[in-house]
């Protein structure tokens, strides 16, 4: 079985890659395991000194939950798929070292979510960035959580209730990205930013993460708890799913037609 995530060292810098292009960096129960095994194993290697976490491909760094694994789940199990995300953000947030996202493509949903997670978040204007869940049926109840770290109440408000994305440059004026720069520059910039942070004491960054981690973990767990009760109320209506359902026929469908054509 392919690996969904996979990991380069370059002297102390690490780069993890969301691989599964094929998806658009979906996150499956397969990645989310990936993801979740990369930051433990970098945390504990006293060789590496910041990490960089980007995406494979040219169009997403993940296009967030993988749709056909959502729209598979019954009630019963919205929980332990919730505990697993929940699971998998924390290894995020439980890392030592910096870490900075280079957002190579589209970051959406559960995609966006990682970056709001890392110190520093790099794009380019012309990506697009958001949280588009209420578009599938699902409240945004963590991710909204998420942006109250970033924006003030009536732009997480309007993102976190229409679900529409907006570009990287609308993203730096708010304040969601650090930086943006042309696009073929973005990994550069990331690396760039890592070895800045790999000079720094390596104690000083620890002791500042754990604060800034302290501060907002009674935050993060309490959103983690409501999102187990929301999602579950939703599926349990069946509209979620149903609207999944319809996402994965018409992108099947479009995949067909662009077969004909090219057959043709």
């Amino acid at each position: 079985m392919k690996k969904h995530v996979h990991i380069e060292r370059r002297g102390r810098i690490a780069i993890v890659t969301l691989d599964h292009p094929e998806s658009l960096n979906a996150i499956s129960a397969p990645m989310r395991d990936g993801i979740i095994a990369a930051m433990q194993e970098l945390n504990a290697d006293t060789a590496i000194r910041a990490i960089v976490l980007t995406g494979a491909g040219e169009r997403a760094f993940s296009s967030g939950q993988d749709l056909a694994e959502a729209a598979s789940f019954r009630t019963e199990q919205v929980e332990a798929w919730m505990r697993h995300q929940a699971t998998m953000f924390q290894s995020l947030r439980d890392l030592d070292k910096p870490l900075v996202v280079a957002f190579n493509g589209t970051a959406a949903g559960t995609g966006f979510q990682m970056g709001l997670l890392a110190d520093i978040r790099i794009g380019y204007p012309e990506m697009s960035i958001g949280q588009p869940e209420v578009r599938v049926g699902l409240a945004s109840i963590l991710g909204s959580w998420m942006m109250t770290l970033y924006l003030g109440h009536a732009h997480n408000v309007e993102m976190s209730l229409l679900g529409e994305l907006i570009t990287g440059e609308r993203a730096l004026e708010l304040g969601l990205l650090n930086h943006a720069v042309p696009r073929d520059q973005v990994l550069p910039k990331a690396l760039e930013i890592a070895e800045r942070f790999a000079q720094l004491p390596a104690n000083a960054l620890r002791l500042t993460k754990e604060r800034f981690r302290l501060l907002t973990q009674a935050g993060f767990d309490d959103a983690c708890e409501a999102v187990v009760r929301y999602h579950r109320d939703e599926y349990a209506t069946g509209e979620p799913q149903e609207i999944m359902r319809g996402f994965l026929e018409a992108r099947a469908k479009k995949k067909q037609q662009r077969a004909q054509l090219q057959a043709a």
